[in-house]
């Protein structure tokens, strides 16, 4: 009988053997390729035992080193993380699989290298869904940023430099300057770095400085995208679309957005937030950042920047579920990090397939092409469908909990600006589709899509839909999160 403090040992290590034998079997490329997808299936396994085990409230808890009383390096399961465990390490089986047909098929240089940092940003981003304090999140929320501008930086050309230097500079900036100081200053108010399923610093700091510390960490937390600091993202568009998948689905930005989930509440506390009203500041921030990146998407002619700037926008939504702290905000924003999570890996699953099977990039380029690759062309439909939020998907459950979160808090402009960002959302993805399909062909190509690419584009678009009947665990989950408040 495995325990279930193996199981997270299990769930992190998968990635971390990968990372270690991809270089060493190099030489034997099928074998190195394999190691992803079977690394995948050993960490969801892992991880769906550990959601199992939240679910029926087992306490989970392993502490790796004890630094000192209220300071240590170790793991310990909450809700929140449990679905962001189970989140990056499912798609990470479909994501590697993918990739393996995008690298041979665009005939990539330094596979290797690729691979290994790949399984290396796993596994930090499984750590820090596991992570039991501030300290250990903080350290591998650097692991993460530092074992994916390798792969930001793949190509290794001069507008690769240019991104990987934008990207390092905001991510490691921000947590350095902001998102660090904002840990001590929790770690000097409470005595520890411990967290909260009710947050920790209720009468433990003067109210006064309770908006600045959490603009520390809002800020501090660049993974997630807020305007200002949301230029990294759409830069690092220049790496391979598995990278994308990686940044936008499977680890960075949803490692950012749990973050700021956690910090929400396991650090501030959602009645903490409420009753100061620390966080109606950020309600503003995370409307305009919502609504202004959905804008700029509709003028992007450049399919994956158009979905970066619609990534930015969706992530939002879970900044602004938490900072709304109602129940069933911060509900909606823990689903909207799985069914977002789903949906958008199958557009950038979509926009790789396009650029393999005919080097096309740019959305303008789209017209009258959907007969040639309908399968491609459907899953974007459906992907979309689910970011929009239209039943049957699954992103309508978590569009769903937040504006009755918003609903719940009084905000009816909030209301409003799900609303305007839906239709924007409608605006700026259904365009592909239609014209694909609807559209006037203007030149003849040849569009392959190699197997390996098409079927894990197929699987996350059906997860889609099967999520939207199946959320049953996921949301007890969310209500656990909630439930001690």
């Amino acid at each position: 009988m495995i325990s279930i403090e193996n199981f997270i040992l299990i769930t992190i290590s998968a990635p971390l053997i990968v990372c270690v034998l991809t270089p060493l079997i190099s030489k034997n490329s099928i074998l190195r390729d394999c190691l992803g997808p079977i690394g995948g299936v050993i960490s969801s396994w892992g991880a769906f035992n550990i959601m199992s085990s939240a679910l029926n409230n087992q306490s989970i808890n392993l502490e790796i080193i004890k630094i000192a009383e209220g300071i240590s390096i170790g793991f310990k399961v909450t809700p929140l993380g449990a679905i962001f465990g189970l989140v990056a390490s499912f798609l990470w089986i479909f994501a590697a699989t993918y990739s393996i047909g995008y690298m041979r098929g665009n005939k990539e240089k330094n596979q290797t290298r690729f691979y290994t940092f790949y399984a290396m940003a796993i596994h930090a981003a499984l750590c820090l869904a596991y992570a039991g304090d501030l300290l250990t999140l903080f350290i591998f929320y650097e692991v993460l940023t530092f074992s994916t501008y390798p792969l930001v930086t793949h190509k290794q050309n001069e507008m690769a430099q240019k991104a990987g230097r934008l990207y390092m500079s905001i991510l490691v900036g921000s947590s350095v300057i902001l998102l660090l100081p904002a840990i001590i200053w929790v770690w000097v108010a409470t005595g520890s770095l411990e967290m909260s399923q009710s947050g920790v610093l209720n009468g433990k700091i003067n109210l006064a400085y309770t908006p600045l510390l959490l603009a520390m960490f809002v800020f501090g937390i660049g993974k997630a995208a807020l305007i200002p600091i949301h230029k990294w993202l759409p830069a690092a568009m220049v790496a391979p679309t598995p990278v994308s998948a990686l940044l936008h689905a499977v680890a960075v930005v949803k490692a950012g957005v749990f973050t700021m989930l956690i910090v929400l509440t396991n650090v501030f506390g959602i009645d903490f937030l409420a009753k100061t009203g620390a966080s109606d500041w950020l309600i503003w921030l995370a409307s305009f950042t919502l609504l202004a990146t959905s804008i700029i998407a509709i003028y992007k002619d450049d399919l994956k920047a158009r979905l970066a700037f619609s990534t930015i926008s969706q992530l939002s939504y879970i900044t602004l579920g938490g900072a709304l702290a109602t129940s069933m905000a911060t509900q909606g924003a823990a689903l909207h990090i799985i069914t977002h999570a789903t949906g958008k890996i199958t557009l950038f699953f979509v926009a790789g397939a396009l650029y393999v099977g005919a080097k096309i990039s740019k959305i303008s380029d789209l017209n009258g092409h959907g007969t040639a690759a309908p399968l491609i062309f459907l899953s974007f439909f459906i992907g979309s469908l689910s970011i929009i939020g239209v039943p049957p998907m699954a992103g309508s459950w978590s569009k769903f909990y937040l504006i009755l979160g918003a609903a719940d808090s009084d905000y009816v402009v909030v209301i409003a600006v799900f609303c305007i960002s839906t239709m924007l959302n409608a605006f700026y993805l259904m365009e592909i589709p239609a014209r694909a399909f609807f559209f006037k062909k203007e030149r003849e190509i040849n569009l392959k899509i190699p197997k390996l690419i098409l079927i894990p584009t197929l699987i996350t678009s059906l997860l889609t839909i099967l999520l939207f009947f199946f959320i049953e665990p996921f949301q007890n989950l969310t209500s656990m999160i909630v439930s001690k408040i």
